[in-house]
């Protein structure tokens, strides 16, 4: 049956479990994960990043889905706590948080991406999926699963890797796979050194996205035996492909845009640089990712708060922004706010400006302060007068982190200021 027919697609959602690994730390996101896992770091003005994968599995049908948490997850618990309790139960739909346990072995947390899952067995199969769709919590994208599930099903594969095609300078950052004509995968390697290209595109590999389909057998029988293997690292990427790709069908589903064929947007916002790339990149007349999809609506927990304001319309105190994206609670009082993004009850005050900046929730901006190319951190509080982003040297030596690409990043701590438990 071809997996355009909705019915039978619906079907195979229903019958999947989707497993979100939520528990990274993202160490290269610097202080932005040092009171937060990734998963839970604040993207796009009002959402956190595990909002996508969620919202993609719930605009997929797919009603059943674990998180499973482990690094500094108080925050990110806290929001899916707020924000995804809206499913109900009696029909059999979930967003259920599944934290680090011990539920196997009593002193081991876990110990890769595959030894999360297999520590959670005696609750997969108490749901008693057919199949099993394993997610990376911390990555931007609109994906539907369900032509993922289908198309493992029509190939009649054992697993099946979500893939992207990228640049082969970036390849090393992620699993490199070969595929044959009929897309099965043939080689697979986790972030080489030497990725082996595309054949006819020398430019470029087949990577990974860290989305996999399972059938629910197969999952158990590998997850079994890898847990038993004493030399594993337990990671999917690491250990279980290259172990099964010989013996077993293991299929490529390239995403792609369902229109145009085109590769489809999809971004891994693991360092400074590609987070505050990725977030301007909304604020665009036409943006690569549209957030104002009605058909693919992104779901989050919002506070209820009043609409941005501006404030003052003198000639040298003027509450303005351009080519930015303001979100509820903002208050721009006789400021100047320019390509820019700012999330919730940021506050913006007389006199001072904002330029290709990320400004996280919950921040004062105090009078003349001249913000530039720069990340700040939820709750800071910039004393009237700061100057940020201008002088990378100047920076280092306010005590700031200052990337490679010369975006700098503040937090409350290196402002010494207190850090609100709730990040």
């Amino acid at each position: 049956m071809p997996a355009s027919n909705p019915r039978f697609v619906s079907r195979l959602t229903r019958n999947t479990l989707a497993l979100i690994l939520a528990g990274g730390r993202g160490a290269r996101l610097k202080h932005l994960t040092a009171w937060r896992s990734k998963p839970a770091v604040p993207f796009g003005g009002k959402f956190r990043i595990v909002d996508f994968p969620l919202s993609n599995c719930i605009n997929s049908g797919i009603r059943q889905v674990g998180v499973l948490t482990q690094y500094k997850a108080h925050s990110l618990i806290l929001h899916i706590q707020k924000g995804w309790g809206f499913l109900r139960g009696e029909f059999g739909e979930f967003v259920e948080l599944w934290p680090a346990q011990q539920r196997v072995v009593e002193t081991a947390w876990y110990a890769g991406t595959a030894d999360a899952v297999f520590q959670n067995l005696d609750i997969i199969r108490n749901h008693n999926p057919e199949y099993i769709l394993v997610l990376a919590g911390d990555h931007i994208y609109k994906m539907d699963y369900g032509a993922m599930i289908a198309h493992h099903v029509e190939t009649g594969a054992d697993m099946t890797v979500g893939c992207i095609e990228v640049e082969k300078e970036r390849a090393g950052e992620f699993g490199v796979m070969c595929a044959d004509a009929d897309g099965r995968v043939r080689g697979f390697e986790e972030k080489p050194r030497e990725p082996q290209t595309i054949p006819g595109r020398p430019t470029h590999c087949l990577a990974s996205m860290g989305i996999y389909v399972f059938n629910r057998g197969f999952l158990f029988e590998q997850l079994i035996k890898d847990a038993d293997t004493r030399e594993s690292s337990h990671d999917f990427g690491k250990d279980i492909i290259p172990s099964v790709i010989d013996r077993y069908r293991v299929i490529a589903h390239p995403f792609r845009d369902p229109r145009s064929g085109e590769q489809a947007y999809w971004r891994d916002v693991g360092t400074l640089n590609a987070f505050w790339e990725a977030n301007l990149e909304l604020i665009g007349v036409t943006p690569p990712l549209n957030l104002y999809d009605e058909q693919w609506p992104i779901w989050t927990y919002q506070e209820q708060l009043p609409p941005a304001k501006f404030v003052f319309d003198d000639d040298d105190r003027r509450g303005m922004a351009v080519d930015s994206m303001v979100s509820g609670g903002c208050v721009i009082s006789g400021s100047k706010v320019r390509h820019s993004l700012l999330f919730s009850n940021v506050r913006v005050n007389s006199y001072a400006s904002v330029e290709d900046s990320v400004i996280l929730p919950d921040v004062t901006i105090g009078r003349s302060c001249r913000i530039r190319n720069a990340i700040i951190d939820r709750s800071c509080q910039i004393p009237e007068g700061t100057v940020i982003g201008y002088d990378p040297v100047a920076d280092r030596h306010a005590g700031y982190y200052v990337t490679d690409q010369g975006v700098t990043l503040v937090s409350p701590e290196m402002l010494g200021q207190e850090v609100s438990y709730i990040r």
